[in-house]
């Protein structure tokens, strides 16, 4: 991708995103993730329905009347986006890539954290840690942080989520709302996850696409697995093959939703023809 394409995709991702964390997200977004805390702010006069627990004793003796104070929420926050950029998201079937769903996902949230002045960080990974984007502030940064998302090549196409939990965990040692968005097409990485969730506000987002939870009975065709390249003859119309590929769909899908769900984070998930539009403001708005 050269430069000029490269950043006619990135201004149209910000067009797109902005908007929908502007208007939609920014105040949902605010509501759902809390700051860490009240700090105190200023002391001014008692008015009518303040509650008496604020009343500052010292300086209302001082000048012999009321006063109260004034607290106001410790806003800023750190949002980690930790995305899967193995081989098996650029599926799709539909309108879209799983890739490119995950970039505008990504987009959107970091938006909306911007707004809120929060920083923003990016982990990318495959079965090890492919890029690590630290924690800032500003447009330029998150600008930077689409760009990697769209034009990244990855060094390897395999899946290792606990390796990114694991690398997550080592560099963010406060308190981060993180975003893992992946397929889940894996295993192994519920141990991590527990450790993770203990210390970070973590919401697993699977992307998938509907054609891969079952395969069409299509007679004898030629696959490839899209993290090893390995092809293979499958023959489709068998119902046992089909089966069974269906039950390790399944499988990976209830291992992902049960991780989450037992450590105590979130779970959301947006098939590639639906709107995550819907899925994310729905959550935010049941968090809240």
């Amino acid at each position: 991708m050269d430069t000029k394409e490269l950043l006619k995709k990135v201004r149209k991702i910000e067009i797109k995103t902005r908007r929908l964390s502007d208007h939609i997200f920014g105040g949902e977004y605010h509501s759902t993730f809390k700051g860490r805390g009240m700090t105190f702010s200023e002391v001014r006069q008692y008015q009518f329905g303040d509650d008496v627990r604020n009343i500052d004793w010292n300086v209302t003796a001082r000048y012999s009347e009321p006063f109260v104070k004034v607290f106001e929420e410790e806003r800023e926050l750190t949002m980690m986006l930790v995305a899967d950029v193995s081989g098996s998201e650029f599926f799709g079937t539909d309108q879209q890539f799983k890739a490119e769903i995950v970039t505008e996902i990504a987009a959107t949230l970091a938006f909306s954290a911007m707004k809120n002045n929060d920083k923003i960080g990016l982990i990318l990974f495959s079965d090890g840690i492919e890029l690590y984007i630290p924690p800032k502030k500003g447009k330029s940064h998150v600008l930077r942080i689409i760009r990697e998302l769209l034009e990244f090549d990855p060094k390897s196409k395999k899946t290792d989520v606990a390796q990114a939990l694991k690398f997550l965990s080592g560099v963010m040692k406060k308190k981060a709302i993180v975003f893992v968005l992946s397929d889940f097409i894996a295993e192994d990485y519920r141990d991590t996850l527990k450790i993770a969730a203990k210390r970070h506000d973590i919401t697993g987002i699977r992307i998938y696409d509907r054609h891969e939870e079952a395969i069409p009975s299509l007679g004898v065709v030629q696959m490839e697995d899209e993290e090893t390249g390995e092809l293979m003859l499958v023959n489709t119309g068998s119902r046992k093959v089909r089966d069974n590929y269906s039950q390790f769909y399944q499988d990976k899908v209830h291992y992902y939703r049960e991780s989450f769900t037992r450590s105590g984070a979130g779970v959301i998930d947006v098939r590639t023809d639906d709107s995550y539009v819907k899925k994310l403001l729905g959550y935010f708005k049941r968090r809240g």
